[in-house]
């Protein structure tokens, strides 16, 4: 199987792909999930609410805005079905996605494809004003600090990476 980056083929091996620009070298495609190798966790690709579709390379389906009543639900599910350790990413880790040279929506569609250029969750809560929490936009690149937990936005999990231990 061969694919095409920034006007190269490549060639794809069975179990993952390193993308191999250099802004990109930091994360490696399993299917579904994208392993970020700086921030030492996995992404979905896609937004909760689609799903991956592996033959096509996408995410097909309507991406949901969830309130943080509705994630934590959320969460819950997808640790039961994809393996535990799910949660909303922190504002720096959700801020690594943004590409700035990129159209919008301001992410790597190689990797994300089908983002929505919308305000996106973290887990992290304002510290100036704690009754909101952070996002970060994929319309803009930039965070906000202005909403407030019962809003709906836009969710993408992650999860720590699992460290191996070498004997």
């Amino acid at each position: 199987m061969v694919r095409r980056l920034n006007g190269f083929f490549l060639p794809i091996p069975l179990a993952f792909m390193i993308v191999s620009t250099p802004v990109e070298a930091q994360y490696y495609e399993r299917g579904h999930i994208v392993m970020d190798l700086a921030h030492s966790i996995e992404w979905m690709r896609c937004s909760v609410g689609q799903r991956w579709d592996s033959e096509e390379e996408t995410c097909w389906g309507e991406a949901v805005r969830l309130n943080h009543e509705e994630i934590t639900q959320v969460i819950e599910q997808a640790n039961e079905q994809l393996g535990v350790g799910w949660r909303l990413p922190q504002l720096d880790e959700l801020e690594s996605l943004v590409c700035a040279e990129c159209e919008t929506p301001k992410i790597n569609s190689l990797l994300f494809p089908n983002t929505m250029a919308e305000p996106y969750w973290t887990g992290e809560k304002n510290f100036w004003s704690p009754r909101n929490y952070w996002t970060v936009s994929f319309m803009t690149g930039d965070r906000y600090g202005r909403f407030f937990p019962q809003q709906r936005m836009m969710v993408r999990l992650a999860r720590d990476r699992p460290t191996i231990v070498k004997p």
